[in-house]
């Protein structure tokens, strides 16, 4: 059970390191360059814009399969944030990139559909996920991904994956 007496910010901090552990294990999210602002459990992924992901430089664009990577992506780390978050809040786990052993296993995609409904923008890009179910074995996850206006969406998409065996 959590300290009720815990100082705020050893709880922000622990919060915090999970969560950069958790995004620094994965070499392709450096890659993209896409971090977490956390408010509480609440993650929004963000997707700096960059020249390299441009695909179409006649609009300019960015390139659909980065923004599929994002969607996937920001999925992901929704389904493991989820997944850990009491275990963390209880002290249980303690992941450190430094320790790979530490980093909990994340869920491998079964399927992911995208609908792209505009062209990604030469800017920052933002996107938050939804589980719509996860059991033991199996989750569904919906994305939404957008750039200026929260209720403008560039792109959605559902995934499905199978969830890591606990141990």
């Amino acid at each position: 059970m959590a300290d009720r007496n815990e100082p705020l910010a050893a709880i922000k901090s622990r919060r915090n390191n999970t969560l950069n552990a958790l995004v620094a294990g994965v070499p392709y999210i450096r890659f993209l360059g896409i971090t977490f602002d956390r408010r509480g459990d609440e993650l929004t992924a963000i997707l700096p814009f960059d020249e390299k992901l441009i695909g179409n430089p006649m609009l300019p664009a960015i390139h659909g399969g980065v923004t599929a990577a994002f969607l996937e992506v920001t999925a992901i780390v929704e389904l493991t944030w989820t997944a850990i978050w009491q275990d963390m809040e209880e002290g249980r786990i303690a992941p450190d990139a430094a320790v790979p052993e530490s980093l909990p296993r994340l869920p491998k995609t079964i399927d992911f559909t995208v609908d792209y409904l505009r062209s990604g923008l030469p800017r920052d890009a933002y996107a938050r996920a939804r589980v719509v179910r996860s059991g033991r074995r199996y989750a569904s996850v919906q994305v939404e991904a957008w750039q200026d206006n929260r209720s403008r969406l560039f792109a959605q998409a559902t995934g499905h994956f199978v969830m890591p065996e606990q141990g």
